[in-house]
């Protein structure tokens, strides 16, 4: 993760990623510390300004104003969602507000963050964005984590799944070419293309 977000020029997230993770900071130096100075170094080779920048995409607007990870970055929400709010962001964050409808559309979230000078956006969910993505046609890698962790779900279980909010099959043909496989210890780290 902490790769991905090197490479990374904003990461984009929906307000349940944000609200579930309150204190985290999608920086590389979050997920991996003893490498910050590597992942600082790759930045600047890179031509990118020290860390990522988050973009929160949430329809409603119902984000905490307080949280450190809004710190100058963007908010991509409807009309009725930018007008809750208001003014109580904190300095350097910028709101965007993509339509007057219930939903923010992917296809309008992602040409935003292009209009912003976002060439490599790194998606980390939740499932409904990424459900989204993935129905617009958005996605063109994959990178998926296989641990030896098996935790189920109990029927009344209110946990999601990778992608919830849209069902791909048989409609949306979504298969994915393998590009590379690395493993660490017990963990493999899967590349994947849109075929």
């Amino acid at each position: 993760m902490g790769l991905l977000r090197s490479f990374a020029e904003v990461v984009l997230i929906g307000a349940g990623t944000l609200r579930a993770e309150s204190r985290h900071l999608w920086t590389p130096e979050r997920v991996y510390p003893p490498a910050a100075e590597a992942f600082g170094e790759l930045r600047t080779s890179l031509g990118l300004p020290p860390g990522p920048r988050l973009a929160v995409v949430t329809a409603s607007g119902d984000v905490d104003p307080a949280l450190p990870a809004l710190a100058g970055g963007l908010v991509l929400t409807t009309a009725a969602g930018a007008s809750r709010l208001g003014e109580d962001l904190p300095g350097g964050v910028k709101v965007l507000t993509l339509g007057g409808g219930p939903m923010v559309d992917a296809r309008a979230a992602v040409e935003a963050l292009q209009a912003e000078g976002h060439r490599t956006i790194l998606s980390e969910g939740g499932p409904h964005l990424f459900g989204d993505l993935l129905a617009a046609g958005l996605v063109d890698e994959l990178f998926l984590t296989l641990s030896p962790v098996l935790a189920g779900r109990e029927p009344s279980s209110a946990r999601l799944g990778l992608v919830e909010g849209v069902a791909l099959l048989p409609r949306i043909s979504s298969w994915w070419r393998l590009l590379s496989v690395r493993r660490s210890a017990e963990h493999l780290f899967l590349r994947y293309a849109l075929a």
